[in-house]
């Protein structure tokens, strides 16, 4: 293995980088260099300003104040430094190949014959950080799961395209990932490292920072406010120093048990849910999880007739695919599930709705001096908490929530926790799918799926991640 040579010069050095937009500073005074071997765990609340910190780096933004400084001498850009990004919103173009995405920023691939070559590099590069993958190069882009996608663009990130990457930013790598393919990025993180790379990883997940960081820094409100050696945090310890952005609910419902209703729904996969319950859905990502919620959901709503009251409502995992409507504002996308209750003779309460818009922006914890301003001016994980409050201002008896944590912070998830508990203690039921085990251990049942079918339904004590491992392999072992 290689060894990063002791007194290497930073990759990028910034000195007191800042970044404003008008009256926003969504980044002030930051001072951060990165060295070959490092590996940055890069933490804060939604709208701390890792982003914009991200864009800073890798060219994407110039900095109003201060400067960016790239290694080896006379590199010019980001690019020439060798500086790669992954970002949380996938980048990929969908009616092209997974080779011929590679094209797009590999310009030396050129010629007659190109696409052997970038089918023979985009391989290697899947065969080296997801060793099992599956993935045809030659498959259209908008045929793959998101998983898949996100698997794709990780992998041209770290692909050489002429020339090795030197420091590569992966922004929520592992959103749509679930646990095993997360475990081989992880280490091909710290193998990359090793061999003299470096790494900017932003996640919410803080136990894969504890895995990989050898540093951790911590944003808020575009200030470093902690920077030190990832032994020396606890994880209590960066909750506290990431802070609060959601007003702290001093009465906030614990996690409790309640009496469930009546049946609400039966699936012919024969998953089912009684009123005031949580159920989880679970197991490797892409075994047909998705599909299933999907099947309900649009099983009970596609009807030409639009009630005054849904059945049901939905919160996308996929926002860009299937939640914001990006040329409306914050406002619009919050209440376009409530305008059927709130409107008179056809015309919508403006009072009434911008009083809900307010209450969910403040209990939720929704980043913005303007709800008029478009939904897309908001970070990933801030567009995230604007699905949250479409739905849960819904008087729908049913949410469905298709992985719907992607890009949330952690103080913001544990919010959300309490109310989806709450809701369903008045009697509300959620269909809940995530690749993370934590958030499917807040359900009071479980139904574990694998190859498209249900393979265990846990309950109680029996839902932790070693039932949920047994279950989601156990079709394949008996079948050897």
């Amino acid at each position: 293995m290689t060894r990063t040579p002791q007194g290497a010069p930073p990759i990028v050095t910034l000195t007191d980088a800042a970044k404003h937009f008008g009256p926003v500073r969504a980044l002030n005074g930051v001072s951060l260099s990165i060295a070959p071997g490092d590996c940055i765990g890069l933490v804060g609340h939604n709208g701390a300003g890792k982003s914009t910190l991200v864009n800073v780096i890798n060219g994407g933004l110039a900095p109003s104040s201060g400067t960016v400084e790239f290694a080896p001498a006379g590199a010019q850009t980001a690019l020439e430094a060798g500086i790669r990004s992954v970002f949380q919103e996938l980048s990929l173009c969908p009616n092209l190949t997974v080779a011929e995405n590679l094209r797009i920023s590999h310009t030396g691939l050129r010629g007659f014959n190109w696409r052997k070559a970038a089918r023979t590099e985009m391989a290697q590069a899947l065969d080296t950080v997801f060793p099992g993958h599956g993935i045809s190069t030659d498959a259209p882009v908008d045929t793959l799961s998101i998983a898949e996608r996100q698997m794709v663009e990780i992998a041209i990130g770290f692909a050489p395209r002429g020339a090795q990457a030197r420091l590569v930013i992966l922004d929520e790598p592992t959103s749509s990932l679930d646990a095993g393919i997360a475990r081989q990025l992880l280490d091909h993180i710290v193998r990359f490292c090793a061999s003299g790379g470096a790494v900017v990883f932003i996640s919410h997940m803080l136990g894969e920072i504890f895995d990989v960081a050898t540093r951790i820094v911590v944003l808020k409100d575009g200030r470093v406010v902690e920077q030190r050696a990832a032994a020396d945090f606890t994880r209590q310890g960066l909750v506290d120093a990431m802070g609060h952005v959601a007003p702290e609910q001093a009465d906030a419902p614990a996690v409790r048990a309640h009496a469930h209703g009546a049946e609400v729904l039966r699936s012919p996969e024969g998953l089912n849910a009684r009123a005031g319950e949580i159920v989880g859905l679970s197991g490797l990502a892409g075994h047909g999880q998705a599909e299933a919620l999907a099947r309900i959901y649009f099983g009970a709503t596609s009807s030409w007739r639009t009630p005054r009251a849904a059945p049901m409502v939905f919160v996308a995992g996929d926002r860009t695919r299937d939640g914001v409507l990006p040329l409306w504002s914050i406002l619009r996308n919050a209440t376009i599930s409530v305008l059927p209750q709130i409107a008179r003779r056809g015309f919508v309460d403006r009072d009434r709705e911008a009083g809900i818009m307010a209450e969910w922006k403040r209990r939720i914890g929704i980043r913005t001096d303007d709800v008029a301003n478009p939904i897309l001016s908001l970070s990933g994980g801030n567009q995230q908490k604007v699905l949250f409050a479409r739905a849960l201002a819904a008087s729908a008896p049913i949410v469905v929530m298709d992985d719907p944590m992607r890009g949330v912070d952690v103080g913001t998830k544990q919010d959300v926790y309490a109310m989806i508990r709450d809701e369903a203690a008045g009697g509300r039921t959620f269909l809940w799918y995530s690749t993370e085990t934590e958030e499917v251990c807040q359900c009071d049942r479980v139904f574990v799926f694998r190859d498209g079918a249900i393979s265990a339904e846990l309950t109680g004590a029996d839902i932790t991640e070693e039932k949920i491992l047994e279950a989601s392999f156990e079709m394949t072992e008996a079948g050897q």
